[in-house]
């Protein structure tokens, strides 16, 4: 059975594959000009601070679409038992619950520190990034408590500045 996860390997295969071919094949002396021509040149590399959240979110994302991915394939799966796939469908439920309250953290930080985080919540632990170049003590132990003032349980809650 062909998945989208069969197709994009196969896909990444087959251009890493004609590329592979298009650099073993390609002239030597076009080769060395363009490496002449990169070294020459000064190459600047700059990251802008958000960029940091971004690719932070973005690997959550890619962990939650994979949990849920292989959730749905046990809640699809024929020969799972009734309690097999509640239980898929449960976690499913919770990690939209989990995703959703790391948003609405977020935005909550947003609106009361002004501040652009990133929020990772994994059962009882939630983990905080800060986008400010100073690191604030007191800054992050207020962040500790207004997170702490949204449960009811003990959260073991991380600040770390970027």
């Amino acid at each position: 059975m062909i998945n989208k996860k069969n197709i994009w390997f196969l896909t990444l295969f087959s251009l890493i594959l004609v590329l592979s071919v298009y650099y073993i094949t390609m002239p030597s002396e076009l080769l060395l000009t363009n490496l002449d021509i990169t070294n020459k040149k000064d190459i600047k590399v700059t990251t802008d601070t958000s960029d940091i959240l971004t690719v932070l979110r973005v690997e959550r994302d890619e962990e939650i679409m994979n949990e849920i991915d292989s959730l749905k394939l046990i809640i699809s799966d024929s020969k799972k038992s009734a309690d097999e796939k509640n239980e898929a469908f449960n976690k499913m439920k919770s990690l939209n619950i989990t995703k959703t309250e790391e948003t609405n953290l977020e935005n909550k930080i947003k609106k009361e520190y002004k501040l652009d985080s990133f929020v990772k919540i994994n059962n009882d632990q939630i983990k905080v990034v800060i986008l400010k170049d100073k690191h604030d003590k007191s800054l992050a132990n207020n962040i500790m408590r207004f997170i702490q003032s949204n449960y009811e349980n003990k959260k073991y809650i991380t600040v770390e500045f970027k």
